[in-house]
Parts: structure tokens; C-alpha cells; sequence
């Protein structure tokens, strides 16, 4: 059972990444997937042919505990909905401020900001825009809000993947040296891993050169060579008609930038804060006249019911889908670590790796290369149990880089990487030809800085 358990998420995994050959939306493995998975789960445990392990590390046996254990169960079972939802909701709230400033045609103002015309020298305002943002909006919110401002200055999608793909890397990397930055780094922050202060000291160069080496090599590349179309002229007018532009787009992305701010007043979760976001920016865009001689009649143009119609919710579902998947192989006890302690699937797979290579900077490494392919997310719970190392000491820095920036290899790996994957409907398979080896360059030149650094 455990072994086909294992063999659903790795076809569902497959059947993801072959989402236009097969002519399916890849939001069908991943919620078919999650949902055969924890079915699986659900029954071996109940015959009691294999236990299940909560976040605190509490074991249960079906067989042992009888009714005990099937509260654990369904408790653990509610613990990752309600971790998964936490990521649903933040998405949910930062796609619905995007699409409500855009709306209010508010990313025109920036699209009149950025004059260049030349691919090369937007593809560096795009990614070093990418890589501030993120520190400061974390990667994902970062990433829609610029390709939203990418869909309105260029037009052909062929050239528009390029960039999206190279925002993604830009995201991560900005992402990274943040402890807002990241779901990753925040967990590393809050589990008192790392301090605010070191982080940004030891990663900030790393995650410069991960994001600078990949886009110096596309900059020289046949796709970024000549200029883009941009009717400027038209986004003026456009601009001007509406007099709520520029409050809409400074509102929003000042109420998404108090989000972490509101994190450490208050301690709670971030998706409280982009609901406090998002309610404030719905209240005023219910009052607000976007139009010199606005009417009643005319108030459903600008409402933000239309906002929320245009988010792509099969990429809200593929996410629940596959973090679902993934807490499925978390939950699952496989084996024992070298102290007789049992552990999940994830956990085992990390023991293993450093049991079978000595050198830990080198499984760190494997483990960054490991986010791409499985969520970053549980891979760093699992080495916050793996090391028993002091604050801020070089293990934590070098998993901080390699989870944060190591997704960036797959279109997948990523919390940036999925939402630009569902925004723009990146495929796959283009994005392991075109992207992953600018990204791996990107992430090893990064590695091997932060490693030196360390060292001396």
C-alpha cells in the first residue's frame, strides 16, 4: 500500500508535467492525486498496515489506539487543509487587489514609468523589480503583480513566457534573503533559526548573483534581441480617463506591503493581513468614482465582483491539489530514523540523503534541487528536525538559499512558479527546455558564494 501510494503522487507528478500532450489541465492530477492519495492513507491506516505521524512528531496506530487514533487522524488531516488554506487564502486576497487595480486601470501609471522599448532592458527593470518586490511583498504576491504588468507591455505571449519565466527566478532570489520573503525563510525566521539581521547579511549577495548571472545569459540570447511594441500614447489616454488610477494602484500595493507589517504587530498568520488588505480595498473601490461623470448605472464596470471572476481559480484548486499530495507523503510514516524514532516519507527520504553523503553541504544542495520537484515547504520542516545546529548557524543560511531559490529549476517548485504557471499557462516542459538551465546556473553560482562566504 505505501509503495502505491508513493507510485500515485509519482504518476500524478507525470501527468502534471505532460499537461499539454495529454490536452488535460493540470489542476486534474493534482486534486485526482491528492484525493486517491489521502483515500489510500485513510484506508492502510484504519486496516492498520502502516501508522501516520502528525506536525508535533505523535505517532498513531489504528490497531493500538482505536478511537484516539482516528481523532489524530482526522486532526492532522484538518492541521494541513488548514496550513494549505492559509496559502489559498494569501493567493486569494493578493489575485483579488491585483485584479481590482487593474481595474482601475492602476498598472497603467507604471507601464508609463517604464519607457524602455529595447527587450533587453526591460527584461533587467522586470527582474530587478522582481527581486525588490519580493523582499518586500514576498515572491508570490511579487510575481502577480508583474505579470499582470507584463501582460499590458508585451503583447506576443511567446516573448511574454521569456520574461515570466526569468521574473520567477528573480522572485525566488528576492524572495530568499528576505525573512518575509518566502514561506520558507518566514518558517526559518519564526522557528528562530535565523535572525532577520543575518539573513539579510549572509543571503543578500547569494541570491544578487543567482538572479544577475541567469539574466546577463538571457539578455544575450536571440529572443531578447531588438525592441517591443509599446503604444504609450494609448496607455495615456487610458490612464487619464479614470480618475481613481493612481489611488487604486498605491492603495493596493500599499495595503499588500502592510501585510508583513501587520505580521509583526500582530504575530498572526499573513493571510489575516491580505484579508484586512483586501477588505480595505473593496470598501473603498465600492465609493470610490473612477470616472468624471460617473453613475449608478455605470458602478458594475468597476466592481469587485468582476475582479474576482477574472482569478484563475484552476490554479487556486492545482495548489490545493498538490500541497494536499505532498502532506500525504508527510503524513505516511516509512521508516525510522538511525535513533529508532519514526519519521514520514519526506523525513525518511532526508535521513537518507544524509546518511548515504557525508558531506552536509552537498545534501543541502540535493535538498535545494529536491524543492523543485517536491514543495519546498515540508523539505525545510523536515531539516528544522534533521539538525540540532545553534541560530544562525551556516546550515540554516545555506537550506534558507537553497529552498528559497533551488524551485525556481521547475515551473513547479515554487509558490512564484505556480501562480505564473496558472496566470500565463506556462507549459511544463517549455519551461524545463527554455528557463530551468538559466535558473541552475543561476542557483549554483549563488551556492557556491554563500558557501565561501561561510567558510571564511
Amino acid at each position: 500500500m505505501t509503495a502505491l501510494i508513493i507510485f500515485i503522487f509519482i504518476f500524478g507528478y507525470i501527468g502534471i508535467t505532460l499537461e499539454h500532450p495529454l490536452k488535460m489541465d493540470k489542476t486534474v492530477p493534482a486534486l485526482l492525486m491528492a484525493a486517491i492519495m489521502w483515500a489510500l492513507v485513510a484506508i492502510g491506516f484504519q486496516q492498520g498496515w502502516f501508522d501516520v505521524i502528525d506536525g508535533h512528531e505523535n505517532v498513531f496506530n489504528f490497531l493500538k489506539d482505536g478511537e484516539h487514533a482516528q481523532e489524530g487522524f482526522h486532526s492532522l488531516l484538518l492541521h494541513h487543509l488548514g496550513k494549505t488554506a492559509e496559502i489559498l487564502v494569501f493567493l486569494i486576497g493578493a489575485m483579488t487587489i491585483v485584479e481590482i487595480i487593474d481595474l482601475h486601470q492602476g498598472f497603467d501609471i507604471i507601464k508609463n514609468w517604464i519607457k524602455a522599448k529595447s527587450k533587453k532592458r526591460l527584461l533587467w527593470i522586470m527582474t530587478i523589480l522582481a527581486f525588490i518586490l519580493s523582499a518586500i511583498i514576498d515572491n508570490l504576491t511579487a510575481t502577480i503583480v508583474l505579470i499582470t504588468l507584463l501582460r499590458k507591455l508585451v503583447k506576443k505571449r511567446e516573448d511574454r513566457l521569456w520574461f515570466a519565466g526569468l521574473i520567477v527566478i528573480a522572485a525566488n532570489a528576492g524572495g530568499a534573503w528576505s525573512p518575509i520573503g518566502d514561506v520558507t525563510t518566514t518558517m526559518l525566521w519564526i522557528g528562530k533559526r535565523v535572525s532577520a539581521a543575518h539573513l539579510v547579511e549572509r543571503l543578500v549577495l547569494p541570491s544578487i548573483v543567482s538572479i544577475v548571472l541567469p539574466t546577463f545569459i538571457a539578455s544575450l540570447l536571440p529572443v531578447f534581441k531588438g525592441n517591443i511594441d509599446v503604444d504609450l500614447k494609448d496607455a495615456d489616454e487610458k490612464t487619464h480617463k479614470l480618475l481613481s488610477s493612481k489611488r487604486m494602484l498605491f492603495l493596493g500595493l500599499g495595503m499588500i506591503i502592510f501585510v508583513p507589517i501587520f505580521k509583526t504587530l500582530t504575530h498572526l498568520p499573513p493571510y489575516i493581513g491580505m484579508m484586512l488588505g483586501l477588505g480595505v480595498v473593496w470598501l473603498v473601490s465600492e465609493y470610490i468614482h473612477p470616472e468624471e461623470d460617473f453613475t449608478e448605472e455605470r458602478k458594475h464596470l468597476y466592481s469587485p465582483h468582476i475582479a474576482l471572476s477574472r482569478i484563475e481559480m484552476s490554479s487556486i484548486l492545482f495548489f490545493l491539489g498538490i500541497l494536499m499530495a505532498v502532506a500525504a507523503l508527510e503524513t505516511l510514516v516509512y521508516g525510522t530514523t538511525t535513533a529508532g524514532e519514526q519519521v514520514g516519507t519526506l523525513r525518511y527520504l532526508a535521513e537518507v540523503l544524509n546518511n548515504a553523503i557525508p558531506n552536509q553541504d552537498i545534501v543541502i544542495l540535493l535538498l535545494g534541487v529536491l524543492s523543485a520537484i517536491i514543495d519546498n515547504v515540508p523539505l525545510v520542516a523536515a531539516s528544522m528536525g534533521m539538525y540540532n545546529a545553534p541560530m544562525d548557524a551556516s546550515v540554516w543560511h545555506l537550506i534558507a538559499y537553497a529552498a528559497g531559490t533551488g524551485g525556481s529549476m521547475l515551473i513547479i517548485g515554487s509558490a512564484a512558479g505556480v501562480a505564473a504557471m496558472g496566470m500565463e499557462k506556462i507549459d511544463f516542459i517549455w519551461y524545463l527546455k527554455k528557463i530551468t538551465w538559466l535558473a541552475a546556473i543561476g542557483f549554483i553560482a549563488g551556492y557556491m558564494l554563500l558557501l565561501f562566504m561561510e567558510s571564511i
